[in-house]
């Protein structure tokens, strides 16, 4: 039996980007297409084999650890993305300014995909899923930029709707227009995840 299966719901790529230096901004470069390396987007700040880990990670590793990378890609939503910027009272608001390396059209629910979920185009060029991707404050400052007032609103306006992060399983070619399909891992939801998302 396979581990993954196929579905039918596949996407569209109508955005990508790269952040070159998160030190300078968090906004990302509009790109026509990339190569996917063991590494992520060549040139990407946050690509990398290995990664030091975040406060995201605090309660697994001690701040700085040198682990996997799982995060070397922020995948967004169109449709969510259309959503958050209705919430920040915005007729669109630029993939750019959220530092997204791509955003999909076509997929429901997007940010909530099943974690270790694939994302293969049709090329083969193959993203795992690593989980949903947490509302932060760090686009504000891009955002209040361009839309005076509307940075402070990204990060409840966004909520339930930043996409997903994820990594690259299998290298190759992703450009603008490519056909993306989702494959979800064959198995049921754990039983007990209720009860411990009640306590967080």
């Amino acid at each position: 039996m396979p581990a993954l299966l196929p579905t039918e719901f596949t996407a569209e790529t109508t955005w990508i980007g790269r952040v070159g230096d998160r030190e300078a901004t968090l906004n990302s470069e509009p790109l026509q297409s990339v190569e996917m390396t063991w590494a992520g987007i060549d040139g990407e700040h946050h690509g990398g084999v290995t990664k030091g880990s975040c406060v995201r990670m605090r309660a697994q590793h001690p701040e700085g650890t040198e682990i996997r990378n799982v995060r070397q890609l922020t995948i967004l939503s169109a449709e969510e993305l259309d959503l958050t910027a209705a919430d920040m009272g915005l007729e669109a608001l630029d993939p750019a300014l959220t530092g997204a390396s791509l955003v999909l059209r076509g997929i429901p629910d997007f940010t909530h995909v099943p974690p270790g979920s694939r994302l293969q185009n049709q090329h083969g060029t193959t993203l795992v899923v690593d989980m949903e991707n947490r509302p932060c404050t760090l686009p504000a400052r891009g955002i209040e930029n361009v839309h005076a007032g509307a940075g402070k609103l990204f990060k409840p306006a966004a909520k339930g709707r930043r996409g997903v992060t994820a990594w690259v399983e299998r290298p190759g070619p992703w450009s603008l227009g490519d056909t993306v399909t989702l494959h979800i891992p064959d198995q049921r939801a754990w039983a007990h995840m209720a009860e411990v998302s009640d306590k967080r």
